[in-house]
């Protein structure tokens, strides 16, 4: 196996003169080959540099660091849904993620924390040089903004993996700005809201075809929203998906077919990392997320399979089952037979691309995008925190909404909830976000922040007062003399 990591090295200073864009492609933003490299020093002249550094954010979203092995490991390998996959001697240092015994050399965190600041130092590039260009004002404006969402974002995965970061808002002008300490987690938690609350005031609803997929008002005030969650402000959590449950998303109607690539960006997407398989460009179709995970030996590489106890979590009839996991011997609505000699009993379905579509010397599924938020889950932390706030009538109505799409015309399976006990009515809820959300990266923090861990991730090793984050990498805290310090246990 050989990652692709072509556009890590687009950093703006060294890359962005040969950014190219394409009008044909519906993801035309996203094209972007590291070649012919222009001097930093001749660019942020123009508003087609300032495109050219906010379209490098979005590209560099969707690489190895970020959707791949690293993000899997730090972000899914942990929780009681996903198994390592592939075979026993492959790739065994997922092992030590599963079993809580990862120390603070392991390469994944490295890998994890590089693409994270990666990204924040694109967002920051525009944020420091995008002001200083002439340019229309309007657009000027939202480019800022889009800086703004994608650099939360990645503060957002941060601070959640590995607790007290440093907090680098600005791109650091000599010697002596490179060094700088953590900040505690309810400074970059204030950040975060701070640039959402400012992205969210600016971003349009909605945009037109060739920019579908940037940052949107709502993809603000939903991340914000998940943001305020792990925080337990449910005040705010309320007023925000109220807010984002008026802006037009719904429920797409058919469960699987939501992650299916040709419905990418439908009604019911907040934000996707997008990702599109260009066969006059390999350098820009470099995604590797459906690759890693798919079918061992069919199209993919096997890894963060769907655990046994993922299958037996949902309601007996249930068709996100069977929506979420490929199991071996099956057949795919869309005609993939799944051999019985691949070496797991089940993959992930959500990251699944069809079989036909694969490409010779291209990774495989590389247009699946990955989805990072959904209307979906805006409904059911709108029934959580109404719940928390003593309002178990609108949070019957969020969580039943969901169930109503997931039986569809089944009037036989997945009763709507009834129960206004706050306790029982919580546990349905965390059960939804179970099933609804399995294998996009959700359940590992999302049982953490409920304060579950030990319960449900302690039969593998989990402890508390260690494991609520992963240890800072070794290697950073080298490079810092020791200015950052590891977090407990470690």
């Amino acid at each position: 196996m050989k990652k692709n990591i072509n556009l890590q090295s687009c950093i703006i200073a060294t890359a962005l003169g040969s950014m190219l864009f394409t009008a044909s492609c519906k993801k035309d933003f996203l094209n972007v080959p590291p070649q012919a490299q222009q001097p930093s020093v001749t660019f942020w002249k123009t508003q087609d540099d300032a495109l050219k550094g906010v379209n490098a954010m979005y590209a560099n979203l969707r690489s190895w660091d970020n959707v791949a092995f690293n993000a899997i490991a730090i972000e899914s390998t942990g929780s009681d849904e996903a198994d390592k996959g592939s075979t026993p001697t492959d790739a065994t240092f997922f092992n030590l993620f599963d079993q809580f015994t990862v120390t603070s050399t392991q390469g994944s965190l490295q890998g994890f924390w590089t693409g994270q600041y990666q990204n924040i130092n694109l967002c920051n590039q525009v944020l420091d040089n995008v002001p200083n260009i002439t340019m229309d004002a309007a657009l000027k404006s939202r480019f800022l903004a889009e800086a703004k969402f994608i650099r939360a974002y990645s503060y957002f995965r941060l601070v959640r993996a590995y607790g007290s970061v440093p907090l680098r808002l600005t791109v650091p002008k000599d010697n002596t700005e490179y060094n700088i300490p953590q900040s505690d987690k309810a400074a970059v938690y204030a950040q975060i809201e701070k640039d959402l609350t400012e992205a969210a005031t600016v971003l349009p609803q909605s945009y037109g075809a060739a920019d579908l997929g940037r940052a949107t008002r709502g993809a603000a005030l939903g991340l914000k929203a998940k943001v305020a969650m792990y925080q337990k402000k449910w005040a705010d959590v309320l007023a925000l998906t109220n807010q984002v449950m008026g802006l037009g998303y719904d429920l797409f109607s058919d469960y699987e077919k939501l992650f299916r690539t040709q419905n990418e960006n439908n009604v019911e997407s907040l934000f996707e990392v997008q990702a599109e398989l260009l066969q006059s460009n390999r350098d820009a179709s470099n995604s590797q997320y459906s690759q890693v995970q798919g079918v061992a030996g069919e199209m993919g590489w096997g890894f963060n399979t769907p655990s046994a106890e993922l299958a037996s979590a949902y309601e007996t009839g249930d068709p996100r089952r069977d929506a979420t996991i490929l199991f071996r011997g099956e057949t795919t609505p869309q005609g993939d037979l799944v051999p019985t000699r691949v070496p797991n009993e089940r993959y992930n379905q959500k990251s699944y691309v069809p079989f036909n579509t694969r490409v010779s010397e291209f990774n495989e599924g590389a247009q699946q995008n990955f989805r990072v938020l959904r209307f979906a889950d805006i409904l059911l932390m709108n029934a959580e925190a109404a719940n928390e706030l003593g309002n178990p009538t609108q949070a019957l109505t969020s969580l039943n909404r969901v169930r109503r799409r997931a039986r569809g015309s089944n009037a036989n399976i997945l009763p709507d909830v009834t129960t206004t006990d706050q306790t029982a009515l919580r546990n349905a809820i965390w059960k939804e976000r179970q099933v609804e959300l399995a294998m996009e990266n959700d359940r590992y923090f999302d049982v953490i922040r409920q304060g579950r861990a030990l319960q449900v991730f302690g039969p593998k090793g989990w402890k508390a007062n260690k494991n609520e984050v992963w240890p800072i990498p070794q290697t950073e805290i080298d490079l810092s003399g020791g200015l950052l310090k590891q977090n407990p246990g470690y």
